[in-house]
């Protein structure tokens, strides 16, 4: 077999800590005297912290000092933690160890691409951080997605070139980073949703070992 590079996002793709990042926010925007919907906790998909917070109070017409900001996103994070701490296997989505294990049992490259600066964390308390090869995460980059920023260092961090890697993605900015970086993107979701990743699957169940196959000997 050859070896190929397959890079996973962490949210939305591993694990959903979604429903995690949505119950922080919201309680920080209940906070100052707002609401926040689930539908604009989707638009955050792949953002980070610092940019969901400046769309957040956008959206609450709110406006903060810088020193409140900072003070604001710390409070996020901690509740965050909070609910992440109690994290265990359980939560890892459907087949992604599965997947995880015949890429690592067929010698292929699996790194981390994630904007979160918790991935090491989170990997750690639902105990696969030993199935990457390498992580690359919100502390190890200065651009978000869509810039191919994290998925290229991703790719260098496994020897892998970008054209030799397969990207799994859950948001758009994420696909369309994989798609900058000239790698292959697999979206994990709606296809309504990720229509411009090269493969889409509503969950990795869908993804057989004779894909995964197809991918490396591509």
């Amino acid at each position: 077999m050859k070896r190929k590079g397959f890079i996973f996002d962490l949210d939305g793709v591993i694990v959903d800590t979604a429903k995690y990042h949505f119950l922080a926010w919201k309680n920080l925007a209940n906070s100052l005297g707002f609401d926040f919907t689930e539908i604009q906790n989707e638009q955050l998909k792949g953002v980070s912290r610092v940019e969901s917070l400046k769309k957040i109070l956008a959206w609450g017409e709110t406006s903060v000092s810088e020193e409140k900001f900072q003070e604001l996103m710390t409070l996020k994070n901690t509740e965050y933690l909070e609910f992440i701490n109690k994290m265990d296997d359980s939560e890892i989505l459907p087949d992604v160890p599965r997947v995880l294990d015949y890429l690592k049992d067929n010698n292929q490259g699996v790194s981390l691409g994630s904007a979160s600066k918790n991935a090491r964390i989170i990997l750690e308390k639902v105990n696969i951080l030993s199935k990457f090869e390498a992580i690359v995460d919100g502390n190890d980059v200065s651009k978000a997605k869509p810039d191919p920023e994290v998925f290229l260092n991703a790719a260098t961090a496994i020897n892998v070139k970008p054209e030799d890697c397969i990207v799994f993605e859950d948001s758009v900015a994420g696909v369309q980073a994989a798609n900058a970086a000239h790698m292959i993107s697999i979206g994990i979701g709606s296809q309504d949703v990720l229509h411009e990743a090269d493969y889409i699957f509503n969950d990795f169940t869908e993804i057989s070992t004779e894909f995964i196959n197809k991918l490396i000997n591509n």
